[in-house]
């Protein structure tokens, strides 16, 4: 009965490590939870970009990865894009901005 318990704990032990090493982070992959805030993120930014009257008629994309927000596609002018670069900016959880937007 011992043999049986001692047996359980190390495949749960050895269970429990796999799920934590499969869901840590690498420079170049997310794990599940930052996953999921890089799309509350990108929401909110698209979000605010959108409410921003100035940018709703801009083709901006948005793409997220560990808080770092990537807009890139086109605007109609130079104060366009620093606009959406500040309300990127201002949006919880964003912890720098990339710049990739072009001027149509």
């Amino acid at each position: 009965m011992k043999q049986l318990g001692k047996y359980l704990s190390a495949v749960f032990l050895a269970v429990a490590l796999v799920t934590a090493v499969g869901c840590a982070s690498t420079s170049k992959q997310e794990g599940t939870g930052e996953y999921i805030d890089d799309s509350v993120i990108t929401t909110k930014v698209k979000t605010a970009i959108l409410n921003e009257p100035t940018l709703k008629v801009a083709e901006i994309n948005v793409e997220t990865f560990k808080g770092v927000v990537q807009l890139s596609g086109f605007v109609s002018t130079q104060a366009m894009m620093d606009k959406a670069v500040a309300v990127t900016r201002a949006v919880g959880g964003v912890k720098s901005v990339k710049n990739d937007m072009r001027i149509k």
